[in-house]
C-alpha cells in the first residue's frame, strides 16, 4: 500500500491515511498503521509516532511526530485545541440551513449486544462542530465539518443527531447504506509552533467522494 506523504520536515510528517487502514491492530489481526511506520522513517533513525487518532473508515491528514519531545508538544496543542482541523463528509439527506454550529456533549455507552458507541449526553464531554453545506447531489449533502473539540466519534454523533442526516455509509450512526464506508475525509490540518512554522497539509478528495458526484472542495 503506497502511503502519500502531505507534509514533511525534521519534526513532522503528515499523511495522507487510505480509508480502511486503522492506526491501531484489530483484535481480530490484520494491516495497521504500525506495519508501515518503519518505512516511513525516511532515512531517520526513529519511526514516527500518530499524534492523534483517526477512525479506520476515515481517509486523509494524519499527523505522525518524528521525537518523543515533537510529539509531547504535538500532542498538547491538540489538547489545548489550537489545531486547526477540517473536514469532508457526505451524509445522507438535504439541509435546510447553510451552516451553524453543533453544541452537543457526548458519552459513551455499551452494552453486551451491540458492544460501544457514543450518545449525546447532557452529563458527557462538551463537543463543538462548526459545519457549512458546499454541495449537494442525488439527495445527499457535501459537509464541511470543523470541530472544535475532539471527542470520539464526534462528527459522525453530530452528524446523525445535531443535524438530523448522518453520514454516507455509517454502520453505527446511519443506515450504513450508499457507500462501502462512512464518508468522512480529514481534508486539511494547521497545527501551530511557537517557534517555527506551522504544519499545514491539504488532503485531495478521495475517488469514492469522486463516485457519489462530490470530486472538487
Amino acid at each position: 500500500m503506497n502511503i502519500p506523504i502531505l507534509y514533511e520536515d525534521a519534526e513532522a510528517l503528515v499523511i495522507d491515511k487510505p480509508a480502511g487502514l486503522p492506526i491501531d491492530r484489530p483484535r481480530a489481526g490484520g494491516a495497521c498503521l504500525e506495519d508501515y511506520l518503519e518505512d516511513l522513517k525516511l532515512g531517520f533513525q526513529r519511526a514516527p509516532l500518530p499524534v492523534h487518532r483517526l477512525d479506520q473508515d476515515t481517509s486523509g491528514c494524519l499527523l505522525l511526530a518524528r521525537n518523543p519531545k515533537a510529539l509531547k508538544r504535538f500532542s498538547a496543542a491538540f489538547e489545548e485545541r489550537l489545531v486547526e482541523k477540517r473536514y469532508l463528509g457526505v451524509v445522507d439527506g438535504l439541509l435546510e440551513q447553510q451552516e451553524g454550529t453543533i453544541a452537543l456533549s457526548l458519552s459513551k455507552v455499551s452494552t453486551a449486544k451491540s458492544g460501544w458507541r457514543m450518545i449525546p449526553a447532557r452529563k458527557g464531554k462538551p463537543s463543538i462542530t462548526h459545519w457549512r453545506k458546499l454541495a449537494e447531489v442525488d439527495g445527499r449533502t457535501l459537509v464541511e465539518f470543523r470541530p472544535e473539540t475532539g471527542r470520539t466519534h464526534q462528527i459522525r454523533v453530530h452528524a446523525a443527531s445535531g443535524l438530523g442526516a448522518a453520514l454516507v455509509g455509517d454502520p453505527v450512526y446511519g443506515s450504513r447504506k450508499g457507500a462501502p464506508r462512512t464518508m468522512l475525509h480529514a481534508a486539511g490540518l494547521l497545527v501551530p509552533r511557537p517557534t517555527k512554522d506551522p504544519i499545514g497539509a491539504m488532503a485531495p478528495l478521495p475517488a469514492d467522494f469522486a463516485a457519489l458526484g462530490f470530486g472538487d472542495a
